[in-house]
């Protein structure tokens, strides 16, 4: 059995590597639309023509589900995928609703972290208005992490400046809980808990997303027939480059 993992780039990486993780008996397809990222500098409009564009391809590969490993092409694209494919396809959303809930009577905030895209879309502010009630969460863009990791500099010299900057504008010792709202950020996350306060949680939404995926497919009596291979696409093209190969591995290694 087949699964698609799509992403913008390489950031869905890292919740491949819980799925790999939670079900290795099933074989995957990830595809990276490298040739368009980053999504959260784009308009609503291009996002869906690539994300539509990359789902197509994903399903004439045989999949028996896909997961959106992106927030941002979730947020614009997600229900009119369901609409046209029969599979499953399991979408991703900031882990507001654990942190709102976790924080709402402790008198601490929540700090969302995302995409310029996915803070700008409506299916975010909707999710927060729906759970929000005591009005604790703060946004925080984090745009340039995408464009950090698309480079493959994970150095603490290229981010700690960029990140020191951006959470310099909320007062973390009245924090609680940073969400990741993007896959891209899980790269980061060591340097993120560097900044923050003792005590403070760093929550993404990459092993519920996984953790849903087994539950359908189990749902749906479909089992793991496969050994735990890896394909790589970039754009539809598949990733023959033994160098480029063996930097996506090493994106699953340095997660573990």
């Amino acid at each position: 059995m087949k699964i698609g993992f799509f992403d913008s780039g390489i950031g869905g990486i890292t919740v491949l590597h819980d799925a790999v993780k939670m079900m290795p008996n099933v074989d995957y397809i990830y595809y990276a639309d490298t040739d368009n990222v980053p999504y959260g500098k784009k308009t609503k409009e291009e996002v869906r023509h690539f994300v539509f564009d990359a789902v197509d391809f994903i399903v004439s590969q045989g999949v028996k589900a896909i997961v959106i490993a992106c927030n941002t092409a979730t947020s614009v694209a997600i229900r009119d995928l369901r609409t046209r494919y029969s599979i499953p396809i399991i979408g991703m959303e900031p882990a507001v609703k654990p942190a709102v809930e976790k924080n709402r009577d402790a008198s601490k905030r929540v700090i969302v972290t995302a995409t310029d895209l996915t803070l700008k879309e409506e299916k975010l502010q909707n999710l927060i208005d729906k759970l929000d009630n005591e009005h604790i969460v703060d946004l925080l863009s984090l745009q340039e992490l995408v464009t950090f990791s698309e480079r493959f500099d994970f150095s603490e010299e290229t981010a700690m400046p960029y990140l020191k900057r951006q959470f310099s504008k909320y007062d973390l010792n009245s924090c609680d809980t940073v969400v990741l709202g993007c896959t891209h950020f899980t790269f980061y996350r060591n340097m993120i808990k560097s900044l923050l306060p003792e005590g403070v949680d760093i929550i993404d939404g990459n092993q519920g997303t996984v953790k849903n995926l087994k539950k359908i497919l189990e749902g749906l009596n479909l089992q793991g027939e496969g050994s735990g291979n890896i394909t790589f696409y970039n754009s539809g093209r598949k990733v023959e480059d033994e160098k480029q190969l063996t930097a996506y591995m090493g994106l699953l290694r340095r997660l573990d």
